[in-house]
């Protein structure tokens, strides 16, 4: 079977060229006779392996000196947690700005927690269509938290907000190394893999040293501190290895490609030529606001998502959204459900994804609105 198109919102799609990689030393990784996925962590084999990664990571983000970087386990949502036991410790108070499901998770995370959250903005009041401005923060918070980019909704911080001294702390999970990203300007940055670095299994977090205590909050697990990490380099318990090793190879699949630079380009390149034919089309329209787009995540409805609550429309629009999804599947292109808070379908274009593959989905979007 041919590989297909995987629009998937995660766990997304990986350079083939990765892939053919990995499984080339599966079986024996540089003559040792094994699988990286065998070996031990604490072995000479592995240990170039991790270094390697968090030298990519400093060399393709930026990294400044004063940053430690983890490959920790849990996903994003545990990094909910962690965020607030480890920085909420000063005020006890934390300003969350609402932009869809996992800002929202977070600042529910935080809340259950005992911080004194604060959600200074939010786009709910347009189903978080869009991202609101809020230039400035000031206040008694011990950090300020946002969602870079929202998969669900399809929507991109086109700014960075200011925040002073108070640390900025944001989740890139879905947008990490799609575009240049200054990190000096953050507390600390976190992304789970499964997007646009390796798969399911490692978490990415980039934290300013300074914010990294060994006082958390009252009872937080030794495993949840930032300090237990940062002190073992990565290394306190069994990490994630295989992610790590194909993580690394993601890494220097994107330098080979032009580095944060270079996906950008890459990126526009692919959001642009799909939102142009949304923007155009008489059948789909795109959910997120423009200044406030995704380049990483295209959610879109029919002309047959008009909103309305009666039971035959809600009918006609699942009909013809599980038509979309199956047909598409059948030419080739995976993965395109949208995600039932916001309907219809839903595109990743992550940074493995080809143009072709974009190209492809646009064609195939001309003959279903024809036939519909």
């Amino acid at each position: 079977m041919s590989r297909v198109y995987n629009f998937s919102a995660g766990p997304s799609c990986l350079p083939e060229e990765v892939l053919n990689e990995c499984a080339a030393e599966m079986l024996d990784y540089k003559g040792t006779g094994q699988s990286v996925m065998e070996m031990s962590h604490r072995s000479k084999a592995f240990e170039p392996i991790i270094q390697d990664a968090e030298a990519m990571v400093r060399k393709l983000m930026n990294v400044p000196e004063n940053y430690k970087v983890l490959f920790l386990q849990g996903g994003g949502s545990t990094q909910f947690a962690m965020v607030a036991e480890n920085l909420g410790i000063h005020s006890g108070k934390a300003a969350y700005i609402e932009t869809g499901v996992w800002a929202k998770k977070a600042a529910a995370e935080a809340k259950h927690l005992g911080v004194d959250v604060d959600i200074i903005a939010s786009s709910k009041d347009k189903g978080y269509s869009y991202i609101p401005r809020v230039e400035k923060v000031e206040g008694d918070y011990d950090y300020v938290y946002i969602c870079f980019n929202n998969t669900i909704m399809g929507t991109h911080y086109e700014y960075i907000p200011e925040t002073g001294d108070i640390p900025l702390v944001a989740d890139i999970s879905s947008c990490v190394l799609s575009e240049p990203l200054d990190i000096s300007k953050f507390g600390m940055v976190f992304a789970g893999a499964q997007k646009n670095l390796a798969p399911a299994g490692v978490t990415l977090v980039i934290i300013r040293e300074d914010l990294i205590t060994d006082s958390p909050r009252s009872g937080t697990p030794t495993m949840l501190c930032y300090k237990t990490h940062a002190d073992a380099d990565s290394m306190y318990n069994t990490p994630p290895c295989y992610t790590i090793y194909v993580l690394g190879k993601v890494l220097h699949w994107i330098e080979k490609n032009g580095g944060a630079e270079g996906m950008l380009k890459r990126n526009k390149e692919k959001a642009d030529y799909l939102y142009n034919f949304l923007d155009s089309s008489d059948f789909y329209h795109a959910t997120a606001q423009k200044g406030s787009r995704s380049l990483m995540n295209v959610p879109f409805l029919t002309k047959y998502s008009t909103g309305a609550t009666d039971e035959a429309s809600l009918a006609k629009e699942k009909e013809i959204n599980d038509k979309f999804v199956k047909e598409a599947a059948a030419a080739g292109l995976v993965n395109l459900k949208g995600h039932r808070l916001v309907g219809g379908m839903r595109a990743s274009i992550y940074n493995a994804m080809s143009l072709d593959g974009v190209k492809a989905l646009v064609e195939f979007m001309k003959k279903f609105a024809a036939e519909n």
